[in-house]
């Protein structure tokens, strides 16, 4: 079987050494508000009785979100001018 969301996560987590707050920041930049509770269930193991699995929604606002982080937002595109 291969990597789930909630890996996809965990991985993304220790890789750029975010902490909860840095990930509720990084998914309030694309307007997507998560919990730290909701963080936290969805870090647990598959085992634990509150384990809540990670929907592609949540990872997508994250990777958009990690995108604007690392990057910065898109600069605006000017309108060509006609004449």
């Amino acid at each position: 079987m291969g990597l789930t969301n909630n890996d996809i996560l965990k991985k993304l987590r220790v890789a750029h050494k975010l902490r909860d707050t840095d990930i509720i920041e990084i998914c309030a930049l694309v307007d997507f508000k998560v919990s730290k509770g909701e963080l936290g269930a969805l870090f647990r193991s598959e085992d634990h009785p509150k384990y809540v699995e990670c929907g592609d929604q949540i990872l997508r606002n994250f990777l958009n979100g990690l995108v604007i982080h690392l990057r910065g937002p898109m600069p605006k595109k000017e309108k060509p001018k006609t004449t």
